[in-house]
């Protein structure tokens, strides 16, 4: 028993109980914030001085310093927590962003300029707080056992709480009680804002169709074929069953489309684009592009990719309605955990949005008057810390989700401890859900078994265990080198044992 007391205590010195959180934010503040900008690197104006060929805005660099205030006097300085809390002020940190306007392909201007105050989560990377002693704390009036891992947004604490949802980019299938397909397969595919529901079904005349963003129920073979694999050789290759029955049945039906410009120009028909051949064409490679699987890639390029993807799908799809091995989506493993690092992402992604917005609004306006404006003036540093501030003040985040920044509980310690340890479900209270508020057995180590509310909230509102910790997201590019050699190895393995 002492042993494992000592252990214990071990453990949370070096660990503690909102780590998981506070590694989160640093990543959002260390990379996403610069993802966020790579993505809207370019900014193109549509009216633009009759003068001047092409005028591109570049958003070419973001950081954040570490939280000030700025006095009625204009002078700025450090705030401490402490002091947030007492003024009734924001524990903040100003973001800069560096911005240039190229005329023609030439540099016009260059400046840097601060687009908003990010808040700052207590002990994280950016917070004065952060790798201070017990001593230093107390000496800043803060209680050194404080834990951090929230936010003081006009000298009130806000947590902003986990929350749970189905893994996007994972192709899972599920038996459908009502509906015209027995197996329904749903991905959710996710690059950057955007998150698109893609839905698999087999219909009572024996095809596979698919539907997303702007296609519905369209056979997928076509589909298939449109994003370049055209032979049905290559299709059978690619699903890879003995038993093919199925998979020719949809091709036989499809066996006129010999080319890939016929199969786009088909599913163009479908879905009602009814303009010339070139444009038909033109614009449904536009909508493959864009909002089929956008997770691998938005390129021509990679169609083949995509064409593979759905292949492998299909074969899935056929596996699972053979065998009736549905997919159980309240496994943890299909499940991911959006942290406070996520979050504020999501939150700073969509009203960057809104400041460009307005930005290219100011500017074309101004333009429209016969004057050429300086985008150092055009741009509005206070509206997009006012949009977040505003949805950290109410809870209320994009995506119509409520109640994501929450007051801290204060009651005690150990409710504080709880509150940043809550994981939240975006499932309705109102419906009944058996099945999502039932204790699954992945839970265990992950979740704590017992900390639930009674009444509506019953199994959508729990708590992480003591001892979990999650990992953060890897990017794809950085894992496929250690799958290949761990691929690499196993047939090495698996060969070797045969030699023998």
């Amino acid at each position: 028993m002492k042993r494992s007391y000592t252990l214990l205590k071990k453990y949370f010195e070096d660990n503690s109980i909102v780590k998981a959180n506070i590694e989160s934010f640093n990543k959002f503040i260390d990379v996403e914030l610069k993802q966020i900008i790579e993505e809207n690197k370019e900014i193109e104006p549509t009216i633009i001085p009759p003068n001047v060929d092409s005028f591109t805005i570049r958003l070419d660099d973001v950081w954040v310093t570490k939280p000030e205030i700025t006095e009625a006097d204009g002078s700025k300085r450090s705030v401490y927590p402490v002091e947030a809390r007492l003024r009734k002020l924001s524990y903040s940190a100003p973001m800069f962003l560096k911005i240039s306007a190229h005329i023609n392909g030439v540099q016009r201007e260059e400046f840097i300029t601060q687009i908003a105050n990010i808040p700052i989560m207590l002990k994280s990377k950016y917070c004065h707080l952060s790798g201070l002693s017990r001593d230093e704390l107390i000496k800043y009036n803060e209680d050194p056992d404080d834990p951090g891992g929230y936010f003081i947004i006009n000298g009130t604490e806000k947590a902003v709480v986990n929350i749970e949802d189905l893994a996007s980019n994972r192709f899972l299938i599920e038996k459908e009680k009502t509906g015209v397909s027995e197996y329904v397969g749903k991905i959710f595919s996710e690059r950057g804002s955007y998150k698109i529901p893609h839905q698999f079904e087999k219909l009572k005349d024996g095809l596979f169709y698919i539907t997303f963003t702007r296609v519905k129920r369209i056979p997928l073979i076509p589909i298939i074929k449109a994003l370049g694999l055209v032979k049905d050789e290559e299709i059978m290759r690619a699903v890879g069953l003995e038993d093919n029955a199925e998979v020719l049945i949809n091709l036989y039906e499809f066996v006129d489309i010999k080319n890939s410009d016929d199969a786009i120009d088909y599913v163009a028909k479908k879905i009602g684009i009814t303009q010339a051949r070139e444009i038909r064409i033109e614009r449904m490679q536009e909508i493959l592009d864009k909002y089929l699987l956008p997770h691998i890639g938005l390129t021509k390029e990679d169609r083949v990719i995509k064409g593979y993807n759905l292949c492998k799908m299909l074969k899935k799809m056929i596996l699972v309605m053979r065998a009736e091995g549905e997919d159980d989506k309240d496994h943890y493993m299909n499940k991911r955990l959006k942290m406070s690092g996520d979050l504020m992402g999501d939150l700073v992604r969509v009203n960057l949005k809104v400041l460009i917005g307005d930005l290219l609004y100011n500017f074309q306006r101004i333009v429209k008057r016969g004057k050429f404006p300086s985008i150092k003036v055009i741009i509005r540093e206070k509206l997009l810390t006012q949009r977040i501030y505003s949805s950290m003040a109410t809870g209320n985040w994009v995506g119509s989700r409520k109640g994501v920044s929450q007051r801290i509980e204060r009651l005690n310690f150990l409710q504080t401890m709880s509150h940043l340890q809550r994981v939240v479900s975006p499932l309705s209270s109102s419906q009944e859900n058996f099945e999502a508020r039932s204790l699954h057995p992945t839970h265990m180590g992950r979740l704590c078994t017992s900390e639930t509310p009674e009444g509506s909230n019953i199994g959508l509102r729990k708590n992480l265990a003591l001892l979990a910790n999650i990992s953060q997201e890897v990017p794809e590019a950085d894992l496929l080198p250690v799958l290949v050699k761990a691929g690499l190895e196993i047939e090495r393995a698996a060969s070797s044992a045969k030699k023998k």
